[in-house]
Formats: structure tokens, C-alpha cells, sequence
């Protein structure tokens, strides 16, 4: 492990003890860490999660096996459609995430084929497996139903994995590939898994999004933030007047 030191200014190399898999396969670990309880968790979208504690002097990597069923074989390196590297499959990880949320690891996943059910699991208190919170199945929402002109998610509409509400732990972000949409090619929805009930959606037009859950300080949305090197901002205006303004020009 390389971790970088304030007290020194230098990076120093700690030797990692090794985790017993229960089965033997390498992990891809291609997706952000998380931290939580004083460890870093590390992501395979297709068997577990690793972890570690970057202040120990010694330190030692546990293994907590994904929930029954969602393990996954491990795959050749010719299975992989997306990067053609031996990763077992990376497009996986678009439909799988760990999150902290209210204080807890949590794990969310849906399914890549009809019916997408979309599933949370919290993690135990005593780290070593996971326990069901909610099971929504997303291809039964109906326009009719509750108004989104994107609706149904069927088909080719696979919905992707965002990230949990870091402070309210049944809020879900999500993101759709909308193929009877002509001019929205993917919708980023937010899904109540408490009520079963998709009640925001937002058309994204630039690719796929990128999710970064944070929990902003309050008095950041009013204070002032500098304007020099930054025409398109006038003086004195506060960060939620300049997210407002660039909100605006992305819909135009």
C-alpha cells in the first residue's frame, strides 16, 4: 500500500497482508474507494469487497463476499465486450456500487435484463455480510402512472447504478440509455425505494453521467467565491447564483 504522509511530505510503500478468496480468482477493482469505519473499501462488482486500514502500520486486507446470488463466475479474458482486458467483465460495475449512506456501507445493484430489479443491502455490524433493505422491480413504472415520457424502462433501457443519498439511505440515483426518446438519449431519475416511487428525472444529453455523491456545507450555497481569471462570472456572486447560471446554459 502507498500512502503519502503530511508530517513528512513523502509517499512511503507498507507491505499488505494477503485475504483468503473463497475462491481463487483475481479481482478488478475498477471502480472508486469508499471510506467507512476507518478503513478503505475497495469494489469486484462480480464476487466482493476488499478493505483496509491506511493508518496501520501493518496492514492487513479483509474480504466480504457480495449477497447470495449476486456473485458471479469468474469470467475469461475473452468475456469481457467492453475493454477487451482480462477484467471479467468491467461493464458489470455500471450496475453495481457500494455507497455510505446515513452512516452505513451499503450495496445497490440492478439487474441487466427484464425485469430490472433493483436491490439494497446494508452491510452487518460485525462486517462480514449483508442484509437485504429493499427490492424494487423498475420495469414495472407506467407513464401513465406517474408522468415521466421516458417510462417504461424496457429493452435496450437498461438503467445504470448512481450512487445512495448520502443522508437518506432509500434515495437512489440512477441513469437510463432511452432509445424511444428522440433527442434525450439518457435520463438521470431518482427512485424513493421506501415508497417505490421514481419522483425526479433530469435529461442528460453529454455522454454518460458521472456520479459523485458529497453532502455540501450549508453555508456554502451563500458564501462568496472569487471572480479573477473567470469572465463568464461576475463579482460577489455566490455559488449557488454561478450553478444556477451554468445549469441554464447547459439547457440551452
Amino acid at each position: 500500500m502507498a500512502r503519502f504522509l503530511s508530517e513528512t511530505g513523502r509517499w512511503e510503500s507498507l507491505p499488505v497482508s494477503t485475504c483468503q478468496l473463497p475462491l481463487e480468482r483475481a479481482m478488478v477493482l475498477d471502480r472508486e474507494v469508499v471510506a467507512f469505519g476507518g478503513r478503505l473499501w475497495w469494489l469486484d462488482a462480480t464476487c466482493g469487497a476488499i478493505s483496509a486500514d491506511p493508518f496501520s502500520d501493518r496492514p492487513e486486507l479483509c474480504f466480504v463476499e457480495l449477497p447470495r446470488g449476486s456473485v458471479l463466475p469468474a469470467a475469461a479474458p475473452r468475456d469481457c465486450p467492453d475493454c477487451g482486458d482480462p477484467c471479467g467483465g468491467c461493464g458489470t460495475s455500471k450496475h453495481r456500487r457500494l455507497c455510505v449512506s446515513q452512516g452505513r456501507l451499503r450495496y445497490i445493484e440492478v439487474s441487466q435484463e427484464e425485469p430490472f430489479a433493483l436491490s439494497c443491502f446494508v452491510l452487518d455490524n460485525n462486517g462480514t455480510g449483508w442484509t437485504l433493505e429493499h427490492r424494487l422491480d423498475l420495469s414495472r413504472y407506467e407513464t401513465h402512472r406517474y408522468g415521466h415520457p421516458w417510462l417504461p424502462l424496457k429493452g435496450d433501457n437498461t438503467p445504470q447504478v448512481g450512487f445512495l443519498d448520502p443522508l437518506t439511505a432509500n434515495v437512489v440515483y440512477m441513469s437510463a440509455c432511452i432509445t424511444t426518446l428522440e433527442g434525450t438519449p439518457r435520463v438521470v431519475f431518482v427512485v424513493d425505494m421506501k415508497i417505490d416511487l421514481p419522483f425526479r428525472s433530469y435529461a442528460y444529453r453529454s455522454g454518460e453521467p458521472c456520479f459523485v455523491p458529497c453532502v455540501l456545507p450549508p453555508w456554502l450555497g451563500s458564501s462568496q467565491i472569487p471572480s479573477a481569471g473567470n469572465k463568464g462570472v461576475k463579482k460577489n456572486k455566490s455559488l449557488a447564483d454561478v450553478l444556477v447560471r451554468a445549469d441554464n446554459l447547459q439547457k440551452r
